[in-house]
């Protein structure tokens, strides 16, 4: 499952100083993760090319928002761009929608599973490429793209192949759980008996249960719940005999969606479990 995220940090006008975030996420999630083999030790990572890109968060302004939409859509094409993208009382540094633009580059499409967070002059760029080329390269690109003023975090990794071979076990199918519960469906248990079989074959390779909900109820309830789902995905791979040590768990509740969060299709989307391989 591929997923992409970009978060800007602003400052909203009020009595205090505080924090805000504009979250211009796009998502894209793919039935299998697409693995291009072009060396013995690289392994190319795209995205499925006909999935939704959501982007959602809070702008200063209805110029920027338009630009923001209007750059993704090029890059991603008019029908795949969800606009969920608001207008508040925030404040940005000096041309700031001009860098925005210029972050949003086609360098971006290489990265898989990743989150460009951009604090004041601070820039995060997190995720898989796949080469090490291919790292340097992307973030030297968006530095390139900024004044001397901002500061680029190369936070990217080489995808590793077993990556496409989980993904492709999973295909794209959603563990189910009882509603509101942290218990397995018979459906979802027969889904985590072939993804045992498919994790086992990966040897000496950690991974990471991450839990997911949709945006319905309160944040915290959903952190909670999807932490207490990935903890029950865990505790039946360990019945199947993977070693407990090689499991971490995280629960990111609504944080990530890769659907809209206004449809029950959408929603339904949201709710569930993505496996990650480690080192």
């Amino acid at each position: 499952m591929n997923i992409h995220a970009v978060s800007f940090g602003l400052w909203r006008l009020g009595p205090w100083v505080a924090s805000a975030a504009l979250a211009s996420v796009w998502s894209v999630a793919s039935a299998q993760a697409q693995a291009q083999v072009q060396a013995p030790s690289q392994t190319q990572v795209q995205p499925d090319p006909g999935k939704p890109v959501v982007v959602a968060g809070t702008v200063p302004d209805e110029g920027t928002r338009a630009a923001i939409v209007g750059r993704l859509r090029e890059l991603y094409g008019a029908d795949r761009v969800v606009d969920q993208l608001t207008v508040g009382a925030v404040v940005a540094p000096p041309q700031w929608a001009q860098h925005v633009q210029k972050l949003l580059s086609p360098g971006l499409k290489q990265v898989s599973h990743g989150q460009l967070s951009v604090q004041g002059s601070n820039v995060d760029l997190r995720g898989e490429v796949g080469s090490e080329g291919a790292r340097q390269q992307v973030a030297a690109d968006l530095a390139q793209s900024l004044t001397p003023s901002y500061t680029v975090r190369n936070g990217l990794r080489v995808a590793v192949q077993e990556q496409a071979l989980v993904d492709q076990a999973l295909a794209n199918r959603i563990v189910e759980f009882e509603a509101g519960s942290a218990v397995l469906r018979p459906a979802g248990l027969l889904i985590l008996d072939e993804m045992a079989v498919a994790l086992a074959k990966l040897k000496g390779r950690q991974f990471e249960v991450i839990g997911h909900t949709d945006a319905q109820g309160a944040r915290a309830g959903n952190v909670s719940l999807s932490l207490a789902r990935a903890q029950a995905v865990k505790a039946y791979l360990v019945s199947k005999g993977l070693p407990a040590d090689r499991l971490a768990t995280s629960g990111q509740g609504p944080d990530k969606p890769v659907a809209d969060n206004n449809t029950e299709a959408g929603r339904a989307r949201n709710r569930r479990i993505e496996f990650r391989v480690g080192t």
